[in-house]
């Protein structure tokens, strides 16, 4: 065998072992995708700021308790406390100004030496081009701190691949009734 039909047979052979593993990742579960295959264009910054209605007491409750350990009635912290909410977010502080949205989710008391409660939410957006989008929040809130940070860490429609942050400041709190406005500033990158 000459040279040449040597070098010819291994170049084949090894087209061959390529093509082969080629094929066998394109039958992998998961695989590399350009963005902008997915319609993704360059990545912008948005500020959103709403007013969340938090009502545990009173005629139109927006969030219920669900379970409790059994010593959080006598902690300093409710630790153990959990509820779920739906909470309407309006675009005012006032609950009477436009709705813009829907905070739903879960939040625990889960220190026993401040109030911070674990936030699990989503932003559900009901108005203008966010309309159907939404973010995910997860993270802390010592609900007694001026400003509380919370990371968004998702989102779907408009907020696709969405990361940032949440601040909440209380805007109105009533201590017979525990029954509190929030005001957010959310910052979110997103395409």
């Amino acid at each position: 065998m000459s040279a040449a039909t040597f070098c010819t047979k291994v170049t084949l052979i090894a087209l061959l072992a390529v093509a082969s593993i080629n094929s066998m990742e394109c039958h992998s579960f998961a695989r590399t995708l350009l963005p902008e295959d997915k319609g993704l264009k360059t990545e912008k910054l948005t500020h959103i700021r709403f007013y969340f209605h938090d009502t545990i007491t009173g005629a139109n409750v927006t969030s219920i308790e669900v379970a409790e350990a059994p010593t959080t009635n006598s902690s300093k912290t409710s630790f153990g406390l959990v509820n779920v909410a739906d909470e309407p977010m309006t675009e005012g502080p006032s609950l009477s100004s436009k709705l813009v949205g829907r905070a739903q989710g879960i939040f625990a008391s889960a220190s026993q030496e401040e109030v911070a409660f674990l936030m699990v939410f989503n932003y559900v957006f009901l108005e203008g081009e966010y309309n159907g989008s939404t973010l995910s929040v997860y993270g802390r809130n010592p609900i007694f701190n001026e400003v509380r940070e919370m990371p968004v860490i998702g989102g779907t429609g408009v907020f696709r691949f969405a990361r940032g942050y949440a601040q909440a400041r209380t805007y109105f709190f009533n201590l017979t009734s525990n029954n509190a406005i929030v005001k957010y500033d959310v910052y979110v990158l997103h395409y």
